[in-house]
């Protein structure tokens, strides 16, 4: 059975020996006695970043609601905009990722918060900026939605980045699916939140208060995370023959493009995220106007009923990044990680297919809600398998396999009203085959991991 080493000759099984930030290795900081406190702290940090990420993502599909008829903005002009967010995050996830394997976690995420905190505020006066005149409402929405999109970019690869660099590899999995089950949370509680200050305040202020509570986020995550392993760029010790963990010198190593290409198994999770991204943004974007167009429930009940598919997702994302932890240990990583991943996958699939036939809307609503958790309960072995391959690199495969999540995420929020006007919400199935898919390629690009040189 493959072994760590063997998927990457730079991965130490567990300890992460094999190399160090400049900031010190998480040996030596846990030598200091302080290692399970900055753990906790870590992920409790990167969890409340997330819960952001997706706050000020998913908030303008409850806004859309009012925004729409005072602004004039058909459903098609809608999808637009919801687009304009996906295609700057997915066209910065690889220059995000690189940015954190050169600079540190620390340093890019502080700076990601901070620019689109700034243009999540913006958001709330777009039709009424300089540029407007020029690019009209539509225009100058999306373009502000395009640069949130860009600061967005570099957060998921940051994660996986700050969690190469402070998790041993038994618990990667558990760690990231935590991290992202924040999303889950922040996508849960959008909807009511956004919904209750629009109805009593307007529109335009629930990107107020989530660029507020942004800023705050970042100043305590960069005060926070001042003295640990996450300030500096990661780095391998020089080849020397007296060198140290301790005394080696270090050099940031090249990023093998060429290895990312010709492994098959980057390829293969890229394919697969990509279906999984699919997927993913008909919930971001459509599943609040799909409850109450398609399914006749009334707006604040829909806004009630959209947050159960981002709960599944809260709960689920953890449980199957401790389960792809625990048969990593007993049946090794490819088995460990296609296991969890095919099988989530396939579980997606057909809790979709029952939904979208139901007749009753709440049958619907509770098996749509389990197929997003099933959806999730894969992450924890996509992101732990980028770290697998190339821990050293972690930042920058992670946006790679992200951009794929994202560029099919930025064909279905504008792809969704189009079918749904097409043939009707309830014929529509066009995600199905995404989860399918997504699990082929899981299960066969897991068992095609192959060894590769950095």
């Amino acid at each position: 059975m493959a072994s760590a080493k063997s998927i990457s000759p730079l991965l130490d099984s567990a300890s992460g020996q094999d190399y160090q930030g400049s900031g010190g290795s998480m040996a030596l900081y846990a030598e200091a006695g302080q290692v399970t406190r900055h753990r906790r702290l870590l992920l409790a940090l990167l969890f409340a970043i997330s819960v952001v990420t997706y706050l000020d993502r998913v908030n303008i599909s409850i806004t859309a609601r009012q925004m729409m008829p005072e602004l004039g903005l058909t459903a098609l002009e809608m999808g637009t905009v919801f687009s304009a967010f996906v295609l700057g995050y997915a066209l910065c996830q690889i220059p995000g990722g690189w940015l954190g394997d050169r600079w540190g976690a620390r340093r890019v995420l502080t700076l990601a918060l901070l620019w689109w905190s700034i243009f999540t505020a913006l958001t709330a006066v777009a039709p009424m900026l300089p540029f407007a005149d020029l690019l009209g409402v539509v225009g100058s929405l999306a373009l502000v939605r395009f640069l949130i999109g860009v600061g967005e970019a570099a957060a998921l690869p940051n994660f996986n980045r700050a969690v190469a660099d402070s998790l041993p590899a038994r618990e990667q999995g558990l760690g990231i699916g935590i991290t992202i089950s924040g999303i889950g949370l922040g996508s849960a509680v959008t909807p009511s939140l956004t919904a209750w200050i629009m109805v009593n305040f307007g529109w335009q202020m629930p990107f107020y208060a989530a660029a507020a509570l942004g800023l705050v986020i970042a100043g305590i995550w960069s005060v926070a995370t001042a003295s640990t392993p996450l300030t500096c760029a990661i780095r391998v010790p020089a080849p020397s023959p007296e060198a140290t963990v301790e005394t080696a010198s270090s050099v940031i190593p090249p990023v093998p493009w060429w290895a990312f290409a010709r492994t098959p198994s980057v390829r293969w999770l890229v394919l697969s995220y990509t279906c999984l991204g699919c997927v993913a943004y008909v919930y971001m974007s459509w599943f609040y106007l799909y409850l109450v167009n398609a399914r006749g429930f009334d707006g604040l009940r829909g806004s009630l009923y959209a947050a159960l598919p981002f709960v599944a997702m809260a709960v689920f994302c953890p449980l199957g990044g401790w389960l792809t932890d625990r048969l990593t240990a007993r049946l090794g990583i490819n088995r460990g990680r296609a296991a969890v991943g095919a099988t989530g996958m396939v579980l997606s699939a057909v809790s979709i297919l029952l939904g979208a036939t139901a007749d009753s809307p709440f049958v619907a609503l509770g098996c749509l809600s389990l197929g997003a958790g099933w959806l999730y309960f894969t992450v924890g072995p996509f992101w732990a398998s980028t770290i697998d391959l190339t821990r050293p690199h972690a930042g920058t495969p992670s946006g790679l396999m992200n951009t794929g999540a994202n560029l099919g995420g930025t064909l279905a929020p504008s792809l969704t009203p189009w079918l749904a006007e097409q043939f009707s919400w309830s014929a529509r199935s066009v995600p199905l085959p995404a989860p399918r898919s997504a699990a082929r390629s899981c299960g066969s690009g897991s068992a095609r991991a192959t060894a590769w040189q950095a």
